[in-house]
């Protein structure tokens, strides 16, 4: 029965958009809040949530907090974020969100940042904001 959490978490296009953002590394939610233009207040009901169903995991850090998909993400969720990225041609802001990924990580590669070690060390292996939170 495992697999229904899996659904219940990819039923939600802000949480679909959120997961594609985080297969691509760790992120604080003040960029999840910039990347996808929401309240920060929905962004982390949308994490609790899936925090909830075992899909992602979140680390505080300071003032911040980190969240990523969990070491050893569920198969069937895995499959369906293959298929996120195909979508990325259907729906623009898939690959949209992407982008402003890269933008804010390279800012923070560029610039340095106050985001936590957790972040500045996926963007130096990746690459989005110079300062965080």
């Amino acid at each position: 029965m495992e697999f229904i959490k899996v659904y219940k978490c990819l039923c939600d296009g802000q949480r679909l958009r959120i997961l594609n953002l985080l297969k691509e590394g760790p992120l604080c939610v003040c960029h999840l809040v910039e990347i996808l233009a929401a309240d920060q207040v929905k962004i982390s009901k949308q994490l609790r949530y899936m925090k909830e169903l075992g899909m992602v995991r979140g680390e505080r850090e300071a003032q911040w907090m980190i969240y990523q998909l969990q070491d050893k993400p569920h198969p069937v969720l895995i499959e369906n974020l293959k298929c996120l990225q195909d979508l990325s041609n259907e729906r623009s802001e898939f690959a949209t969100d992407l982008r402003k990924r890269t933008k804010i990580l390279q800012k923070i590669q560029s610039k340095g940042s106050a985001c936590p070690g957790a972040v500045v060390d996926s963007v130096l292996s990746s690459c989005g904001e110079s300062e965080c939170c």
